[in-house]
């Protein structure tokens, strides 16, 4: 059981590694389960035993990211902590960004997925929505929001690009240090 559990996480791991690449230079709807297949050195049989196609691959990867993505954010909710000072869930989450850098980069790149994006935006809003509903009027919520969302969008991107990255700590730290100043002109 062991071996056939190591055998396929090292194809899905082949595979994941190939989708990287392909997406790097091309449009996730210009791959092919051929190309893809052929990039990774295994048959199209063996990509066939794991995933429907390629959105089907795609779409479980991204599942796995924001399983994981959530979890960091869930715990943000249940410590009071967490949300007056957001230094830890901030470091959680660019140390998660910084162990899938590959696939968040393409995922958010030229030749990325759009719904990826969206989706990545869409959980933020609502973990925003809990902390923020408590401390804005609901005439100021909808900037904030987007405020609060496309700033954190932007600056993981821009990080995610950077040839020499921040760690995880400094970003945690840069991160607060704006989250503060921008917060006192509330």
């Amino acid at each position: 059981m062991e071996k056939t559990d190591r055998r396929i996480r090292r194809t899905k791991t082949l595979l994941l590694q190939g989708l990287i690449h392909l997406m790097e230079t091309k449009d996730i709807n210009d791959i092919s389960v051929k190309e893809l297949s052929d990039y990774a050195d295994i048959n199209r049989g063996t990509f066939y035993l794991h995933y429907r196609d390629i959105y089907d691959m795609l779409s479980q990867i991204e599942d796995d990211l924001f399983l994981e993505f959530n979890e960091i954010l869930d715990r943000t909710l249940i410590d009071e902590s967490a949300v007056l000072s957001p230094r830890n869930t901030l470091f959680d989450i660019f140390s998660f960004l910084e162990r899938h850098r590959d696939i968040a980069k393409v995922m958010m790149g030229v030749h990325g997925d759009l719904a990826f994006v969206n989706r990545l935006k869409d959980l933020v809003k609502q973990h925003m929505y809990s902390i923020l509903k408590q401390r804005q009027s609901a005439s100021d919520y909808a900037y904030i929001e987007a405020f609060i969302v496309s700033g954190c969008i932007g600056v993981i991107d821009t990080w995610l690009n950077q040839p020499s990255p921040r760690t995880p700590e400094e970003m945690a730290a840069l991160c607060c240090h704006m989250l503060d100043k921008g917060l006192l002109l509330l």
